[in-house]
């Protein structure tokens, strides 16, 4: 008997060897599949032999591409969709979304998608939104292949398809990767709230269609790229003259672009969030919500209550790192004074005249350009707002370096990378004893500006990271209109231009001609007037 059962259970293997093995096997199903394709008259290739390709012709090639398998490196669309979840809908709703990831596992793909949009979007108002234009592109783009970016380039109208929803992907498709058409599946819509439902892939298949009949079919060359598994594949197999697959094993060797390698530059973005939201990591920032909430309110009370000698040493047993780089030759000019010193510094948070004051271990007066008033009462240095009006804001700078120390933030608005916006050339005309202040702040969890969130915020998520970083740096001093060559109505501009040319040697960084206005309306889809209330 046992013979039996051990003859049988060997016919048994031997069968399903036989019978599955073959379907199991990817090289096997794809070199028949191409072989298929081909008698069709369609040709299918490994993706990296797409990189031998000449350049195409920009008005006789149609290049479509699906972007989560051709374009990102990463296999998983999680954490942009926890982006959405976090940033449009709040903390209740990236809980939520981070505790049905073990479901998510269980289910399949297209199940995966419809959960995951409908916990993201159910209930956000559509005229808000604006997670897709102002913070996913910088996620994005950090995940883009080189590899895929270099067939980009090569020429033709592009096509970007996705099965994920369209208002997520076509901001950075379009304002980044200069891509001619965005294709993506709408989210329904009931009287300016999303429903957390997309509409049926063949709206999204018929608009691609579209753009294909309106191309020229007969006219041009159509080619995609698509990964084995997309649905891409088979639906662009009667339009596509070559089909370029992508495996799992070419995305695991791909390498992701760096910043300089961006085709345009990524000056702004928004949102809280300054990690990729992974489901590990995510998981560490709700473990650290209830320690970093607690660590924030020690940061916050030392610093507002405390004299330097105390909270200076505290701020540093936390975990706080403030460095920095004082100017000797500024102090040997310091007893000759009769006036205030005025400190011009690029502005990185709310919090940057605060850390100047502690660095320099004295007290600071900051001007500052629109400050929420929550802000303002809870700042432990004196703070004047600017009424935006030349001769006003002049008189009132004018009396208040008469009494003392000023600091200025001449961009009028903070920027996350490595950029200078426009100074303004007002503390130009207030005083000979300038002083540049180059500033920069590094954060791991949390960003510390927003610029169509709740403002009064700001410091509070900036100090909730576990080790932030100020660096401070004093830098040579620079003369006012008054003593600055050339003088003339243009002068106040070459002073500000320098100052602002100073800053950017010291840290690196790259000055641009934008302006707060110019930030607020790519963001926020205003001109940056905080609420005085």
């Amino acid at each position: 008997m046992a013979k039996f059962f051990m003859n049988y259970f060997s016919f048994f293997f031997f069968l399903y060897r036989l019978v599955f093995k073959p379907s199991k096997n990817p090289k096997t199903f794809h070199r028949t599949a191409g072989n298929i394709h081909a008698n069709e008259g369609k040709l299918y290739h490994k993706y990296p032999s797409f990189a031998h390709k000449a350049n195409l012709s920009k008005d006789q090639t149609l290049l479509i591409f699906n972007v989560e398998d051709a374009l990102l490196k990463s296999p998983s669309l999680f954490p942009y969709f926890m982006l959405v979840a976090f940033e449009a809908g709040g903390l209740l709703r990236a809980f939520i979304l981070i505790l049905s990831y073990p479901l998510l596992c269980l289910v399949g793909e297209d199940m995966r998608l419809k959960i995951m949009v409908f916990v993201c979007f159910f209930g956000v108002k559509t005229k808000s939104f604006r997670v897709g234009s102002a913070v996913l592109p910088k996620f994005f783009l950090e995940d883009v292949a080189v590899e895929t970016l270099e067939v980009l380039k090569k020429g033709g109208k592009k096509v970007g398809f996705s099965n994920v929803p369209r208002v997520m992907i076509e901001s950075f498709l379009r304002d980044y990767l200069d891509i001619d058409f965005v294709v993506g599946r709408e989210v329904k819509v009931f009287r300016g709230y999303f429903l957390g439902v997309m509409e049926d892939k063949k709206q999204s298949n018929a608009a691609l269609e579209t753009i294909i009949g309106s191309q020229g079919l007969g006219n041009c060359d159509v080619i995609g790229i698509s990964g084995f598994k997309g649905s891409l594949q088979y639906h662009l197999s009667s339009h596509c003259e070559e089909i370029y697959l992508v495996r799992n094993a070419d995305k695991r060797s791909w390498q992701r672009i760096r910043r300089d390698e961006y085709l345009k530059p990524l000056i702004f973005h928004d949102g809280r969030l300054a990690f990729m939201p992974t489901p590990l990591a995510t998981l560490a920032m709700f473990m650290w919500l209830p320690f970093g909430i607690t660590l924030s309110m020690i940061r916050a009370i030392s610093g507002i209550l405390l004299p330097f000698r105390l909270s200076i040493p505290i701020l540093a047993y936390s975990g706080f790192q403030l460095s920095l780089s004082p100017n000797p030759s500024l102090r040997s000019s310091n007893t000759r004074k009769t006036r205030g010193r005025l400190y011009v510094c690029n502005h990185k948070t709310l919090l940057d005249p605060l850390y100047l004051s502690f660095s320099l271990q004295k007290e600071l007066t900051a001007v500052t350009y629109s400050l929420s008033r929550v802000s303002e009462l809870l700042a432990p240095i004196k703070t004047v707002r600017l009424a935006r009006d030349r001769d006003q804001d002049s008189k009132m700078m004018e009396k208040m370096l008469n009494e003392g120390d000023l600091v200025v933030c001449p961009e009028g608005t903070t920027c996350r990378e490595p950029y200078l916006l426009r100074f303004s050339p007002l503390f130009a005309e207030m005083s000979d004893d300038i002083v540049p202040v180059a500033m920069d702040s590094h954060v791991s969890m949390f960003y510390g500006t927003t610029a169509g969130g709740l403002k009064c915020l700001d410091p509070l998520f900036f100090i909730m990271n576990p080790r932030p970083s100020y660096n401070v740096r004093v830098l040579d001093g620079v003369y006012g209109l008054s003593s600055f060559l050339g003088g003339g109505e243009r002068s106040r501009f070459d002073v500000a231009n320098h100052v602002q040319s100073e800053i950017g040697k010291a840290l690196g960084f790259s000055c641009t001609r934008l302006t707060r206005r110019d930030k607020y309306l790519i963001l926020a889809g205003n001109e940056g007037i905080v609420n005085k209330s």
